[in-house]
């Protein structure tokens, strides 16, 4: 019963509050111990919260998921997670994330139960509705980059970083849109029946999926270029625009996966399996750590 508890927490979706940690590292204080420890402890709340939000989706979803090919197989559809059992254990998530979250700093919580919220009429009815399902998914990322710069205490944090934020979540968001229906319309012309697909797919074409995509990427590209002019830190200091084409082959490389080779449909299996990602990635973090704490 535990293992189908923590694969219902769907703890690889983790790596997403990771966005917790911006205002810590472009506030220059990734060094400081104290806000690094804040910043840590609200990073494990959001997991809870988040993990709350995934067993509730799954309850929400149990009758629904019974009767899909594939997603009977979770552990609440399945049975091996009693339906008492998942409710005491996400409203215990759910309430340990707010308690935690008002110790840390009361603004913090009030962020984590907005998340909270949203994410509940998410799970209800907004992910069935095409282009707000994933407004919806980027504002999540907004919140949480919000909620890192409740834990410490900001200095130079641009607000171009949110505008990045916001952007760079709805590149991923249709991203992973495209990949799905990618694979949809492939399995299509084979003439298999299609398994495990979204309904709001069904409000989604691919040539409008590439648009929202071209878009999006160029103005993410755009405005990551503009945060690296503009930093409020160290007017006259262009050092950073040296980390531009480390994101601009990241987001290449994306889109790559997505209509290529049709992968993205969850954009964490990628960060965790594409070794030219992850490349590209490290090399952007030790660029942007030497320039913020070295240069």
């Amino acid at each position: 019963m535990l293992r189908a508890l923590i694969k219902t927490m769907r703890p690889r979706q983790w790596t997403k509050n990771l966005f917790l940690f911006a205002a810590l590292v472009f506030d220059g204080k990734l060094l400081h111990i104290p806000d690094f420890l804040r910043t840590l402890a609200g990073f494990g709340l959001f997991c809870l919260i988040s993990s709350a939000v995934y067993i509730f989706n799954d309850l929400l979803d149990v009758k629904a998921d019974r009767q899909h090919p594939v997603k009977k197989e979770r552990p609440i559809a399945s049975g091996r997670l009693p339906i008492p059992v998942a409710v005491l254990a996400g409203s215990l998530l759910a309430l340990g994330a707010l308690l935690g979250g008002w110790f840390l700093a009361p603004p913090f919580a009030l962020v984590i139960l907005v998340y909270f919220l949203m994410m509940l009429v998410y799970s209800l009815r907004l992910k069935h509705i095409p282009i707000l399902d994933v407004l919806i998914l980027a504002a999540g990322f907004v919140l949480r980059v919000h909620a890192g710069t409740l834990l410490i205490e900001v200095e130079r944090f641009s607000p171009w970083l949110y505008v990045l934020m916001t952007l760079l979540a709805l590149f991923l968001g249709f991203g992973k849109r495209r990949a799905e229906l990618g694979l949809l319309v492939e399995e299509a012309a084979d003439g298999s029946q299609p398994n495990g697909f979204r309904k709001v797919l069904d409000g989604y074409t691919i040539p409008l999926l590439d648009q929202f995509i071209t878009i999006v990427s160029g103005m993410t590209i755009v405005s990551y270029a503009l945060y690296t002019f503009f930093r409020p830190d160290t007017p006259g200091n262009y050092a950073l625009m040296l980390t531009i084409p480390f994101v601009v082959y990241a987001i290449f490389r994306y889109l790559y996966l997505i209509q290529v080779r049709l992968i993205g449909g969850e954009p964490e299996e990628i960060l965790l399996r594409d070794r030219p990602l992850q490349a590209a990635i490290l090399l952007w973090a030790v660029a942007v750590l030497a320039v913020f704490y070295l240069v």
